[in-house]
Formats: C-alpha cells, sequence, structure tokens
C-alpha cells in the first residue's frame, strides 16, 4: 500500500516500515495522513506475517509536527483524526502488534504523541522531544498529558507540559522516554534491529505479554493476574509453545509459525 502522505513497505520478513510523507510540512499531521496511519495499522493487525512495524517520517527535519495548523485554522481539525484511531488515525487505534517509533528529526505536540503510542522509541541526537501546546493555548490532548507523565519521573514530565519547552533526545533517553538516542542516518536502522530482536522471539507470546504489559499502569495488580493467566493459557494453546522447548532440547534455533 502506498499513499502519498503514508507510505508502507514490508522491508524484511514479519517487519514493515511505515512513512509519514509530508516532509515540506514537517510530516504534520493532516487528514490524509490520519486516513494513511489508521490503514497501516490495520494492514499490519490483519496480516499474520506481520510481527512488528517502525513508524517514521520522511526527511531529515521531523519525525512529526503535530497537527498541521493550516487544518486547524481552517476548521478541518476533526479530520485530522479516526473515530478508531483518534488523533493520526494512531494514538488510540486498537493494536496488539509492537509498533517501534523512529524519530529521525524532532517530535513535537502531535509527533510526539505519536512516539508515546507507540511501544518502543529511537531519536536522533539532534532531535527536541516536547508538548509547545500550552504556548498556542491547547491542550496536549492526543495522549499526552497523560502519556507524558507515565514515561518520565513527574517533575520532568510537568516542567514540560506547563513549560512547552522540549527536551532533546539524549536527554529523553537518560530518563527512558526513548530506547536510544543515536546519530539520524542510524534511526531506522536501530528501530529496524529491535524490531528483529523481536521477531526473533514467539509472536504470540510477544502480543500476550505486551497486551498485559501495556495496562499495568491501569489496572490493580489481582485482575493483572488474572490477565496474565489467560495470556499464558492462550499461549499454550499454540504450536509455537510446543516449538520453544523442542527447538531448546534440539540444541537449534526455534522456527516459529505465529500459530
Amino acid at each position: 500500500m502506498t499513499t502519498d502522505a503514508v507510505l508502507f513497505e514490508v522491508v524484511e520478513p514479519h517487519i514493515a516500515l511505515v512513512t509519514i510523507n509530508r516532509p515540506e510540512a514537517r510530516n504534520a499531521v493532516n487528514g490524509a495522513v490520519a486516513v494513511g496511519l489508521e490503514a497501516a495499522v490495520e494492514r499490519v493487525e490483519a496480516d499474520p506475517d506481520l510481527w512488528a512495524a517502525v513508524l517514521t517520517g520522511a526527511g531529515p527535519h521531523a519525525f512529526c509536527a503535530g497537527a498541521d495548523l493550516k487544518e486547524v485554522s481552517a476548521g478541518n481539525s476533526r479530520a485530522l483524526a479516526t473515530e478508531k484511531g483518534g488523533f493520526g488515525g494512531f494514538v488510540r487505534a486498537p493494536r496488539t502488534k509492537l509498533w517501534i517509533a523512529a524519530a529521525q528529526g524532532h517530535a513535537l505536540a502531535g509527533g510526539l504523541e505519536l512516539l508515546l503510542a507507540c511501544d518502543l522509541a529511537v531519536a536522533a541526537e539532534t532531535a527536541n522531544l516536547g508538548l509547545p501546546e500550552v504556548k498556542r493555548s491547547l491542550v496536549a490532548g492526543a495522549g499526552g498529558v497523560f502519556r507524558l507523565p507515565r514515561a518520565l519521573p513527574k517533575a520532568i514530565a510537568l516542567q514540560m507540559i506547563a513549560t512547552g519547552e522540549p527536551i532533546p533526545a539524549a536527554r529523553a533517553a537518560q530518563f527512558g522516554l526513548v530506547n536510544a538516542a543515536v546519530p539520524a542516518e542510524q534511526v531506522v536502522p536501530t528501530a529496524l534491529d529491535l524490531a528483529r530482536r523481536v521477531c526473533a522471539n514467539a509472536p504470540v507470546a510477544v502480543r500476550e505479554s505486551l497486551g498485559v504489559a501495556r495496562r499495568a499502569a491501569d489496572l490493580p495488580e489481582a485482575e493483572l493476574c488474572r490477565l496474565s493467566g489467560e495470556a499464558s493459557g492462550r499461549v499454550r494453546a499454540t504450536e509455537d509453545f510446543k516449538e520453544g522447548p523442542r527447538a531448546f532440547v534440539e540444541k537449534r534455533a526455534p522456527r516459529w509459525t505465529g500459530r
């Protein structure tokens, strides 16, 4: 699937590369981006042979600059979200597969909210990450104001939200907001390497584990224990559950089928 605003490519077995393709607008989200990202999520979810996806932006300057303010000022702000996926067709999209943000440039406003909606993130050493919404009398309502405090120490997150000032990627990596800060040309390769390391594992076990881990901050321990038991039961019913021990005994790499 290729559109003008969002590019989709299966770059190697089990891994998709999704690119927001509006470099002339610093990859700001407009209606076409929202529709394209929602379609990308649905394609990854529907394809049993795709186990992970990397989300990046075109051009050197910005992963995503957030909402296209030209669209907002023209009264088209509703077009920047979809009913299922929310802002950018992505921040609320139901996902079971792993997504890795590869911020080759700045991730600001809605761009940081897209990154926060991913499971893992890699950023360029030269990138800044921030929520400048308050500087425009806006609220980072696509997840920023509640996901950032979950991802950072409270004082750092509240400072970023209240001042609107960004932090550099190297500092974000120190706090664990991103998994790595690397030279810009290494951002996508590093993200793809992370994806390969994930895809070396049993895909159903990864998805079931993520399904519980993503809810760890929202539910009490008893509920999480119940969900973990149910997830384990579904994994035990797969062919891969037998393949893991078999490969260990036979001293070979496992051959996962995702079934």
